[in-house]
């Protein structure tokens, strides 16, 4: 039953996928044992073995489990009848109460399996499975409506590991009749299965569909199924190829560590992480059943891990630039950190070696590093609680985190870019013709309209981010003046207030279909792209970053300007900059040029927002050219230095604003925080302007008076650049088309471009930030210089007066080349 591994080597070097699932099929004795064991993977997965569950460090894990079933068993006694199995979920029109309901009846099959609540009745179990499937979900007529998520992956999560749970206790009639009805209810499918070719059926979606069918296999010793699901899954670990679209997705993990949902939502820290989780719960599943050669796997979801998460994870807070609709939630950066620290843990038994020494290490990093204590019973599995106590407990192991001290990671693919110091992370989010501007739907994000135009978050070392960040930061600051935006001077509706407080846009007759599920409203809607292409930059030796973005107006104001939408759709047009990061050792420098409205609006631009506590005790201090807020309550400081343009105003407000305004689902929360904002502004039919700001994290407010890093060298909408002597760099963003030149550097038409001095060497990173281009070429000017190290993708030569450089871009998406020269 067995793969080979030459075998399994030719096929994924045929296929590209790491095609894990054996060719022959078993035999009857081996599908038994191999689906009992997947069974029984299952069932200790999520309640856990005698074993572990002897253990002290997950008592508090099955006394949750055991109070949840409880208080769900006392819900179902006092439910008032046939239209409603638990109090207070009503069902016949709902689906999140008829999923919450198949979830309650989930965590009550748990506590069946769990040693201290055996005592809980399985039949009970099995009379709610029977009582809904005849009621609310049998009848394919009246199921599907609300979103289609419930009824795919929601309800089907419930019920398949419900039944394993149940065990010979679940009746083979009720299994069989409810894999039936799930079939049936993959309406985004073909014939009652996964289709590779439907949007819905994509990275954490598929992954989370797959596994289901991959337990339903199991329940009924469906070989096919298990197979076949397993080949579907597959897919979600080979790396997107822009390029090279399979199955025309962008969904999934790219190769410089970027992950995409909703074809074009940067969503590392929401869906990605759900499809880490679920990945390796099914190489944990597979042990020992023979159905998958899944060793194979584990380096991928290494370097996920290694490449894509741990950029994204700062003193155990995930930032909020992957996160879409979910920033507007309740739960914390450090709560979705613990989700990762859970996967983590288990990919680290699943590892050998060093890797597996480096996950451990990363685990007990991410636990001393973070401001907030991580509960291991919020864990999935008590088997994950054991090896992460056991972890904790090894000597051997010495806190290490996955990144180096100082780290600049360009996400290009996904249009986001992080960069790391001991003493700070600041993280930058953009948009472009390939990834969206923000992501808002069902009630989430109300306000999402500048989140990706340039937002950025700027976390110091030291912080409990939940004070700094988090739902409190999208509440209380507003959304025109987040960190890094330039914004008109108008207000927005959100879709509710649009559209008679529905929570999208209604109309079914228009020949664009727009229905709560559509690709119209996706596009124009949840989640539409901006219209330019100009996003990216380079890095240089993986340490310093050069980050360029041109404003633009999303997909909704061109269509609608071209009269391709309804006339009651309302769209907004967006204000006009080009900007440049250049990502430093001690400062971040910020370059505006070309800033203002073709409408004539006034227009604002945000160099900064932070906030604290209404208690804490926040300071600003001005001078000439420079501002510094401070929070003396937690040591926390940022001066700013204005290096040209006009003087920004510095404001400190206190505001109180409830959690609701963000998202509707959220609590009526009053929320009160000290409100700093830095901004720029410009009256109506103003000319634009052009300014530059050095961010200085951590710096005492002499260190901002005297400030003579990075010098402006260039700040126009055709090119923008900086210079620090002390560091023997430059950096250029450029534009537009045509020859650009400055400091001893030529480039031709738009790139970015790191040029740093050195032992006697130069060392150039280039990339081409529209990701269209298929040569970049930049001469040198001075001495004529050699190659002594770099990628094969530049090419070097000698030309009067320096050296030029033509580098291979074709088909990169935004990939930094690096090239050391000397004499």
């Amino acid at each position: 039953m067995e793969i080979t591994r030459r075998r399994l080597l030719s096929v994924l070097a045929a296929s590209g996928v790491l095609a894990a699932v054996p060719t022959q099929w078993a035999s009857a004795a081996q599908l038994a044992d191999g689906a009992a064991r997947l069974l029984a993977n299952t069932t200790d997965m999520f309640a856990g073995t005698p074993a572990s569950n002897s253990r002290k460090e997950t008592a508090a894990k099955l006394a949750a489990i055991e109070k949840t079933a409880r208080a769900n068993l006392a819900a179902m006694d006092a439910a008032s009848g046939d239209g409603e199995l638990f109090k207070g979920l009503p069902l016949g029109s709902s689906d999140p109460n008829l999923n919450t309901t198949y979830q309650k009846v989930y965590e009550i099959a748990l506590a069946t399996r769990t040693s201290d609540a055996s005592d809980i009745p399985r039949d009970r179990v099995v009379d709610a499975l029977t009582w809904l499937h005849e009621k609310y979900y049998g009848d394919q007529s009246k199921g599907y409506y609300g979103n289609w998520f419930t009824w795919e992956i929601g309800i089907s999560q419930h019920v398949s590991r419900t039944l394993v749970l149940l065990g010979d206790a679940a009746p083979a009639e009720l299994t069989t009749t409810y894999i039936a009805s799930m079939d049936a209810y993959l309406r985004s499918g073909k014939d009652g299965d996964v289709d590779l070719d439907s949007r819905f059926h994509t990275g954490a979606n598929l992954a989370d569909i797959t596994t289901n069918r991959i337990l339903q296999g199991a329940l009924t010793g469906d070989e096919a199924r298990i197979r076949k699901a397993l080949t579907d899954q597959l897919t979600v670990f080979a790396t997107v190829d822009p390029y090279r679209l399979r199955h025309g997705v962008t969904d999934g993990h790219y190769a410089d560590g970027s992950f995409i949902q909703h074809s074009s939502v940067a969503y590392t820290g929401s869906y990605g992480k759900g499809l880490l989780t679920r990945v390796i719960q099914t190489l944990k599943l597979l042990e020992g059943t023979g159905f998958a050669y899944g060793e194979e796997l584990v380096p991928t979801v290494q370097k996920w891990v290694r490449d894509g998460f741990a950029p994204l994870i700062f003193e155990g807070w995930m930032m909020e630039a992957v996160k879409g609709r979910a920033v507007s939630r309740t739960g914390s950066g450090y709560a979705d950190s613990a989700t990762i620290v859970e996967a983590v843990v288990d990919l680290a038994s699943l590892s050998e070696g060093d890797a597996a020494r480096d996950l451990k290490a990363y685990v007990k990093h991410l636990r001393a590093a973070s401001k907030a204590t991580l509960d291991p019973a919020t864990f999935v599995s008590p088997l994950s609680i054991v090896r992460y106590a056991d972890i904790l407990a090894d000597p051997d192991i010495q806190p290490a985190d996955l990144n180096p001290p100082a780290r600049s990671v360009a996400f290009n693919a996904m249009d986001r870019t992080v960069h790391r110091r001991p003493g700070f992370a600041f993280t930058l989010s953009r948009s472009s013709a390939r990834i969206s501007k923000y992501e808002y739907m069902s009630g989430e994000n109300l306000m999402p309209w500048f989140q990706g135009d340039g937002a950025h978050y700027l976390y110091l070392a030291g912080q409990d981010q939940t004070q700094a960040f988090g739902v409190d930061y999208f509440t209380t600051v507003s959304p025109y003046g987040l960190a890094g935006v330039t914004a008109p001077v108008e207000h927005r509706g959100t879709v509710p207030e649009l559209y008679e407080g529905k929570l999208f846009y209604d109309n079914p007759d228009h020949p664009l279909n727009f229905t709560a599920s559509s690709e119209s409203q996706n596009k124009y809607v949840y989640f539409p792209t901006a219209t330019q292409t100009y996003s990216g930059g380079a890095v240089l030796d993986g340490v310093y970053g050069a980050v360029g973005w041109v404003a633009s107006d999303d997909v909704p104001w061109r269509d609608k300007r071209a009269g391709l939408l309804p006339d009651d759709f309302v769209a907004y047009r967006g204000a006009r900059a080009t900007k440049s990061w250049f990502l430093l050792d001690d400062e971040v420098v910020v370059l505006a040029a070309g800033v203002g409205d073709a409408a004539g609006r006034a227009v604002t631009t945000t160099v900064d927002a932070r906030v604290a506590p209404a208690g804490d005790a926040v300071t600003v201090a001005e001078g000439d050219g420079w501002v510094r807020w401070a929070d003396g309550s937690r040591d926390a400081a940022v001066g700013y230095v204005r290096l040209a343009g006009p003087a920004a105003k510095a404001r400190l407000d206190t505001v109180t604003r409830s959690r609701r305004v963000v998202r509707t689902s959220n609590p009526d929360t009053a929320v009160t925080k000290r409100v700093f904002s830095l901004t720029v502004e410009q009256a109506a039919g103003a000319k634009s302007a052009s300014f530059a700001y050095a961010l200085l994290p951590n710096a005492s407010e002499a260190a901002v008076r005297a400030y003579e890093g990075a010098r402006v060298l260039a700040n126009t909408s055709r090119m923008q650049a900086v210079g620090h002597e002390g560091l023997g760099l430059t950096a250029v963003n450029t534009f537009t088309s045509g020859a650009h030149r400055t400091a001893g550097l030529d480039v031709e038409g738009p790139a970015s471009v790191l040029v740093r001095g050195r032992g006697g060497g130069v060392t150039v990173a280039v990339s081409d930030p529209t990701t269209e281009r298929d040569t970049v070429t930049l001469v040198l000017r001075g001495h004529r210089l050699r190659t002594a190290d770099g990628d094969d993708a530049v090419r070097v030569t000698a030309v009067p007066g320096g050296t030029r450089l033509d580098v291979d871009t074709h088909h990169a998406y935004g990939r930094s080349f690096t090239v050391t020269l000397r004499r």
